[in-house]
């Protein structure tokens, strides 16, 4: 079997100190599903367990299954605990994961310092 019969797909992981949201697009970047955990029923402060992130992992890759990818690239932005969480759920169901790249934003300078007090 060649690796260009099965379908690709991109997996975006947005991982936030409140919540985490993953979308499952095709190459195109049309979007086929997408999974927080507020959707999956999560209130609160348990929307920012691995518990959460491990549902939403799980419905994902059950997602992709249906759909009939196999092969994956995954971007993650954010930090959080769920993003590490929701790769090892997704490797674990039979999902082939071709890259992982992190797009979380960095500061390149931050802000002003005040000025020095003057007297």
């Amino acid at each position: 079997m060649k690796i260009y019969d099965f379908n690709y797909g991109i997996i975006y992981i947005n991982s936030t100190f409140n919540n985490t949201v993953s979308t499952l697009t095709d190459l195109n970047g049309n979007t086929i599903g997408w999974f927080s955990s507020g959707v999956l029923g999560f209130k609160g402060p348990k929307k920012n367990t691995s518990l959460a992130s491990q549902s939403i992992s799980e419905k994902i890759s059950f997602l992709a299954i249906k759909k009939n990818i196999k092969i994956i690239d995954v971007y993650i932005k954010g930090i959080s605990i769920g993003k590490e969480t929701i790769l090892r759920i997704i490797n674990n169901c039979g999902i082939y994961i071709r890259s992982i790249t992190d797009i979380t934003p960095l500061p390149y300078n931050g802000c002003r310092k005040k000025k020095k007090r003057r007297v």
